[in-house]
């Protein structure tokens, strides 16, 4: 495979760890800047909302730029983005920088899936975008650690230190590495974007991958109370856990891409989000040993982004010529199920307790298993040859 693909897997890992990062160091945070928590908390909240509505905005006014000199310029805003928030004097500072680097960063991460699916042969395409997603997978599930071991050690701006670093290493590697692509659509004004979800099988896959990324993030977004208050494990074993789903996740990813190659999105989507529900669902019930726990944490993670690829492939073979469109509006429709799926989390365990999230969270990825049913009906798969990279 293309090895410009892992580069572009790398840029992802590192803009998308920026929006969980802080996860780890809102204490930190929120008394330096002398904000209570809930306000620091708003930090995540606005990240992932500028980064759902901006992205296909964005893909619009940028449609026409070729794709390597669009991705050194998103990545020095970004870059800008994280240097005001380790120079961030105050709440407001740290607000904007937030903003800046969640609309960049949506640029980016669409940018490296369809870079990624266009510098590959057909038959690869499934693996490259799985391999991207990989990045992305990981860096949200690494986010809060990482934010929570350097934010200890060296302070809440310490994080931001280390993505500014790695994204001027990003940008050298682009410039040096990266060959140039073409962009090769049109521009679409939004509205004729928003049109392309009145197709059927588009807006129930978008729905699947919000329900999925909802009930996913009802419960890993409290991961921490639920091993801590639940399971009553210690600070070693919470690090161990994240550190074991994370490595699961990102292999998800992966494999998902993998998978999709050689049975079809139609058939890996549907297995994965189907193991999913009943995976989430039992989790509770395999808490009481722990390596049992830590066996169905490990098929959790992986199947939390197993269903992202096939998905991704799903949308380009359904309007080639509109990729880069659906692909953004699908980034869109993860990080609203991510910022729904926290929100509802949190009313689940201040109403019932946390165990209860899994359930509730099963629920929501349930529904993105028919939700799928209804946009696959009918899918035929096209004929590709794989040939040797």
């Amino acid at each position: 495979m293309n090895k410009g693909v892992y580069l572009l897997m790398t840029i992802s890992f590192v803009v998308g760890m920026v929006e969980l990062i802080i996860g780890g160091i809102l204490n930190l945070v929120a008394t330096d800047l002398d904000v209570s928590l809930g306000k620091a908390g708003l930090l995540i909240t606005i990240f992932s909302l500028v980064f759902a509505v901006s992205s296909p905005i964005l893909l619009y006014l940028t449609a026409s730029v070729e794709r390597k000199k669009l991705t050194i310029i998103s990545l020095f805003i970004f870059l800008l983005g994280n240097i005001l928030a380790v120079f961030s004097l105050n709440y407001t500072m740290i607000f904007i920088s937030r903003i800046i680097s969640a609309a960049s960063a949506s640029l980016l991460i669409v940018l490296c899936t369809m870079m990624a699916s266009s510098i590959v042969k057909p038959a690869y395409r499934g693996r490259a975008i799985g391999t991207v997603s990989m990045g992305v997978s990981g860096s949200l599930v690494f986010g809060i650690p990482f934010g929570l071991i350097l934010g200890e050690s060296f302070g809440w701006r310490a994080p931001f230190v280390l993505i500014a670093l790695l994204t001027v290493a990003s940008i050298i590697c682009v410039y040096l590495f990266m060959q140039r692509v073409p962009s090769s659509e049109k521009p679409l004004p939004i509205t004729t974007q928003l049109k392309m979800i009145r197709n059927p099988k588009i807006l129930f896959i978008l729905l699947t991958t919000f329900f999925v990324l909802a009930g996913h993030t009802a419960l890993y977004g409290y991961l921490n109370p639920f091993v801590k208050d639940f399971m009553e494990l210690d600070g070693i074993w919470l690090s161990a856990i994240y550190l074991i789903f994370g490595i699961s996740a990102v292999s998800g990813g992966g494999t998902g891409g993998t998978l999709s190659d050689l049975f079809g999105p139609k058939r890996t989507i549907l297995a994965a989000i189907g193991l999913f529900v009943a995976t989430i669902i039992i989790i509770p019930a395999s808490s009481f040993h722990v390596v049992l726990f830590l066996v169905v944490l490990i098929l959790w993670g992986m199947l939390s982004w197993a269903v992202s690829p096939p998905v991704q492939s799903y949308l380009i073979e359904t309007s080639p010529q509109n990729s880069s469109i659906l692909v953004s509006l699908n980034n869109s429709a993860l990080h609203l199920g991510i910022a729904v799926g926290s929100f509802v989390g949190s009313i689940v365990i201040e109403q019932a307790s946390v165990d209860k999230n899994a359930y509730v969270g099963g629920a929501i990825v349930l529904l993105g298993l028919f939700t799928a049913l209804i946009a696959l009906k009918g899918y035929k798969r096209p004929q590709v040859t794989a040939e040797p990279e």
